[in-house]
């Protein structure tokens, strides 16, 4: 398969452009969101507060975006797995596998919850906690470098566009 070029030409010998297919908003956002949490992972497995084997799993890329889902939407009191599903915008199963793994790993627990004795609350165990101070920290380094790295300005607009596109 290849790619069009700008002067090449569709059946009826008009002249096709499919660059826009490469360089269209919602790739460009997704690129960039990729990018960002490349940064943080990165920023992440180097955090002294990280303990050393969540710390080693980040720097041998054994922990992923998708991990950071739970980072992003366990709620500090716990949250019951289909509401932490629900928020992530995953499959309850696809958080259960998350959920099984990042409790193999010492980030989360599940308890029984107290309000429904047949429910479980997933919650963050005290490494899970430090794992989320790191999370902040590096959330906020990488917004910083992002912010040097198009200007203050630009970096403004796009936090207000995203944000104002987001709701």
């Amino acid at each position: 398969m290849t790619e069009s070029a700008p002067n090449a030409a569709n059946a009826h010998g008009n002249p096709v452009d499919d660059r826009w297919r490469q360089t269209h908003l919602g790739r460009l956002l997704g690129h960039a969101m990729r990018r960002f949490d490349e940064r943080v992972l990165q920023l992440m497995a180097h955090n002294e507060g990280v303990p050393l084997a969540l710390a080693n799993l980040a720097a041998r890329d054994q922990i992923s975006a998708a991990h950071v889902h739970i980072t992003r939407h366990l709620a500090l009191e716990g949250s019951r797995l289909t509401d932490l599903a629900q928020a992530a915008g995953m499959s309850k199963q696809a958080m259960g596998d998350l959920v099984d793994q990042c409790t193999a790993w010492g980030l989360v627990q599940r308890q029984n919850d107290l309000q429904d004795a047949r429910a479980k609350r997933v919650v963050f165990t005290p490494d899970g906690l430090a794992w989320l101070q790191a999370f902040k920290d590096a959330v906020s380094q990488a917004e910083t470098e992002f912010r040097q790295a198009v200007g203050a300005d630009v970096a403004t607009v796009v936090a207000l566009g995203l944000e104002a596109y987001a709701h």
